[in-house]
């Protein structure tokens, strides 16, 4: 990045603010913006060292009592880490870093209360009382600007040449280090869902089903699971071949996905088996959710490269007892009521 100084207002008929000027314009930058900025799973984050010890580094390389990672939100800006700053967050507003993520090169104001964007700003007439503001941009591969590294002082002041890439470095080491915890997300995304369906996979839902064993222990709260399996599933696979059936079990698990709530667990065990745990649930809502997801599959059309199957799916369900001290258990009763269900003539729910 070439750093550059940048101490007077912009002029608004320059090509870099067009976009700023043009309210239409405006909305549909902003908009590519903000959605660039949700795709990190950032904002309202806890604090992570790494990003720590950037804002220390740059506080102390460039010798002033406050350095920040700013992100800017639609109508805030929030510190993913600071230094020498007690908020945690500023209205947009009131941001200068708004103005800073408009350009690509590094923005400073050698002296606020002389400039004409900033000298009544309430962050300059008051707490912190800034004078001097230096920031350089965040911008994603795709070129979205997502904050700033800035760094202010009380006093005026300005960067030189040196310092002012420096401060460019370090904002693309934050660009760095979001990239790879973006990128550890994604893999733990993959880790934990299964590739055909995105429900999750066996071993996750094994892990969050112990979890809720805890959980149901240490509160006493309602816990339920069950057991969905796709009725006559090999027969689909035989009739329309394994395209068709891998369709059918997507399909499938969308509109199960559709049809719980944000708490609840959802995960394939296996071929067309899959798993539901419903957090604080008795058997009377376990069966009326179980009742009200048959239907559903029931009465919802398939479509496919190779036609429109018509599916049902058979259900078993138990809930946790007292004595439950893990998923097993509670497991083993939904399968029997699963088995039940199917030698019952299947497309029922049963509970154990």
């Amino acid at each position: 990045m070439t750093a550059s100084i940048d101490t007077q207002p912009p002029d608004p008929q320059a090509s870099g603010d067009d976009a700023f000027a043009n309210p239409c314009g405006l909305l549909s930058d902003e908009i590519l913006r903000l959605h660039a900025l949700d795709r990190y799973h950032i904002l309202d984050s806890q604090p992570e060292p790494q990003f720590d010890r950037i804002v220390a580094l740059a506080k102390r390389i460039l010798k002033v009592p406050i350095a920040l990672i700013s992100l800017v939100d639609q109508e805030r800006q929030w510190f993913k880490a600071r230094e020498g700053l007690s908020v945690a967050e500023t209205p947009r507003s009131l941001a200068f870093c708004d103005h800073a993520i408009r350009r690509r090169t590094v923005m400073v104001v050698e002296d606020a209360r002389v400039d004409p964007r900033f000298q009544d700003n309430p962050l300059v007439t008051g707490e912190p009382g800034i004078r001097f503001y230096a920031g350089a941009p965040l911008v994603t591969r795709d070129g979205q600007a997502l904050g700033t590294i800035c760094v202010i002082d009380r006093v005026p002041g300005s960067l030189d040449a040196e310092q002012q890439a420096t401060l460019a470095d370090l904002a693309a080491i934050v660009m760095d280090e979001l990239e790879l915890r973006l990128a550890n997300r994604e893999l733990s995304v993959l880790a934990q869902t299964d590739p055909l369906t995105g429900a999750l996979n066996r071993r996750t839902f094994f892990s969050l089903a112990e979890r809720e064993i805890g959980r149901q222990q240490r509160i006493g709260s309602d816990l339920a699971v069950l057991v969905l399996d796709i009725d006559h599933f090999k027969k689909i696979n035989d009739t329309y071949g394994h395209n068709t059936g891998d369709q059918v079990l997507a399909q499938f698990a969308a509109q199960i996905s559709q049809c719980i709530r944000v708490q609840d667990v959802f995960a394939r065990l296996g071929g067309e088996e899959f798993g539901l745990i419903l957090p604080d649930t008795n058997a009377h809502q376990a069966a009326e959710t179980a009742e009200r997801l048959r239907r559903s599959v029931e009465q919802t059309p398939i479509h496919t490269d190779s036609g429109s199957p018509s599916i049902t799916v058979s259900i078993g369900g138990s809930v946790v007892l007292p004595g439950d001290t893990s998923i097993e258990p509670v497991l083993r009763r939904a399968d029997v009521a699963l088995y039940r269900a199917k030698n019952c003539g299947r497309n029922r729910v049963i509970a154990a």
